[in-house]
């Protein structure tokens, strides 16, 4: 009758002990804080030390990598442990380690803790077998293989010189006046919209224009909106007018034509769009990746034929980073689209002993690229400023 009883206590008593220790454990105590009521029974013989690292064990320091590479490394005879540097890959470390470039995944086999070969980083341990590489086995399966090597410049979106939304915004200067250049460009007009009350339009707006099938309009055809922003400009230094200043607002798209009108709707606009602006037919630019100049020594050296910049995208006064210029040449003085063009501003001050006389310097303001390029005038984006671009800028080749 007694045995149950005392089997019972038995397992109570051993579940107090596990909770205990459980406890101390936790708490960081050792097991000599147990009661000797609670503590099981200790074996005679004292327990063995913690065992001593291997000498020959390598402690790997933290560093930042992509993998949960091992903290401490110890070889086998012939064996070693290479850290690994900035710029090695596993294919230039088996031609040095191995003596041949094919082997690398002899490498890879006895650091599995990488997952991917094509990424190693500096401060990454690797256990490497040079007495493999001696016996020439290469894998026939990875025989001619070679890592991909990449180049994280390559992988980087470009940084663009001009894209869509600078087209859409682009001024340029028409020398025979606005209406002339219409008329020339056979260009049509938004005549109407569809919602009445409203004064300004923008994406999404639905517009009537003046011309459809008879006039060889199509359904989906595309459309720039211009609009004349500038009447009679004049050049800062000889005021001799330049033209009218035209600028691309907006494009919109063709849903419905009639046989003298169509329906389209505002697919992008840039300014506000009004009836009575003028449309012509539109082409898709193509993207310029910005490659910059590094002749930006001082002082510029300017050369013939030098530009100047003769107007400013809204008529800015304080011009920088992607603001559109107009300059006063163009084509005709060798000028063309996607050339880039150093900016500079030229200072002068009198010198020598004759108050008459005076000395210049051309500093170094900025780089710009031309993006349209018309007989006498040419539109150009700037790239870089170091300070303001101001109307009688300087530009040269």
């Amino acid at each position: 009758m007694d045995q149950p009883n005392r089997q019972r206590v038995s397992w109570l008593r051993l579940q107090r002990t596990a909770t205990a220790l459980a406890f101390c454990l936790a708490a960081g105590f050792t097991a000599n804080t147990l009661t000797a009521q609670d503590a099981p029974a200790a074996p005679s013989a004292q327990a063995a030390p913690a065992a001593a690292p291997a000498s020959n064990a390598t402690q790997v320091p933290a560093h930042s990598s992509k993998w949960d590479y091992p903290k401490t490394i110890t070889p086998k005879d012939g064996q070693q442990v290479y850290i690994v540097q900035k710029g090695d890959t596993l294919w230039d470390l088996s031609n040095k380690f191995l003596s041949n470039p094919y082997a690398w995944p002899q490498i890879w086999e006895l650091n599995q803790w990488i997952k991917d070969p094509h990424w190693i980083y500096p401060g990454d341990p690797l256990i490497i077998d040079a007495g493999r590489g001696a016996q020439g086995a290469t894998p026939e399966a990875v025989a001619g293989a070679e890592p991909i090597k990449l180049d994280i410049n390559a992988l980087r979106r470009p940084e663009l010189a001009y894209s869509i939304s600078d087209f859409v915004q682009q001024p340029f200067i028409a020398p025979q006046g606005g209406d002339a250049w219409f008329k020339a460009n056979g260009a049509f007009q938004i005549t109407g919209k569809k919602d009445d009350g409203k004064s300004i339009l923008g994406d999404g707006d639905v517009v009537y224009l003046n011309a459809g099938d008879a006039q060889g309009v199509r359904q989906g055809d595309r459309f720039l909106i211009i609009q004349t922003v500038q009447a009679k400009l004049k050049h800062p230094d000889t005021k001799k007018v330049l033209g009218d200043v035209l600028e691309q607002a907006g494009i919109l798209r063709v849903d419905h034509v009639t046989p003298n009108g169509a329906v389209a709707t505002l697919e992008r606009s840039m300014n506000t769009v009004e009836v009575g602006d003028h449309l012509t037919r539109f082409t898709e630019p193509s993207d310029m990746n910005l490659e910059l100049r590094k002749d930006t020594d001082e002082p510029v050296k300017l050369q013939d034929p030098v530009m100047e910049v003769v107007y400013t995208r809204d008529s800015h006064k304080l011009n920088g980073f992607g603001t559109q210029v107009v300059v006063d040449r163009g084509s005709n003085d060798g000028l063309k689209v996607g050339d880039v063009l150093l900016l500079a501003r030229t200072n002068g001050w009198p010198g020598g002993e004759s108050k008459k006389d005076t000395e210049r310097f051309a500093h170094y303001l900025g780089q710009v690229i031309v993006i349209r390029a018309d007989a006498a005038t040419a539109t150009c984006r700037v790239l870089r400023s170091q300070q303001e671009v101001l109307v009688g800028d300087k530009l040269t080749h």
